[in-house]
C-alpha cells in the first residue's frame, strides 16, 4: 500500500490501518524515526517514572504517575 504526499506534507492513513490500531479523528500520534524508517505511533501517555499505561494515575505537578510507582515511593526510606 503507498501513499502520495500532498503539498503540505501530509499523507492519509488508509481507514484499514485506522481501525487496526483504534486510531480516531483527532487522536495525536508520536512521529519519531529509526534509522531509515518512519514511525507512527497512536500517542498514549504513562506513568513518567515507569511509563506503563494503566486506567488510574495521580497527577502530581502535572504529571501522571501510577499506582504501582506511587506505592514504591511510599515505601523508599530515606
Amino acid at each position: 500500500m503507498t501513499r502520495r504526499v500532498d503539498e503540505l506534507g501530509r499523507i492519509v492513513i488508509p481507514i484499514e490501518i485506522r481501525e487496526t490500531f483504534d486510531i480516531k479523528t483527532k487522536d495525536p500520534l508520536e512521529i519519531f524515526t529509526d534509522e531509515d524508517q518512519i514511525i507512527l505511533k497512536k500517542y498514549e501517555p504513562g506513568c513518567v517514572l515507569c511509563g506503563e499505561v494503566a486506567e488510574h494515575y495521580v497527577q502530581f505537578h502535572g504529571k501522571r504517575i501510577c499506582g504501582d510507582c506511587l506505592k514504591g515511593i511510599g515505601e523508599v526510606k530515606s
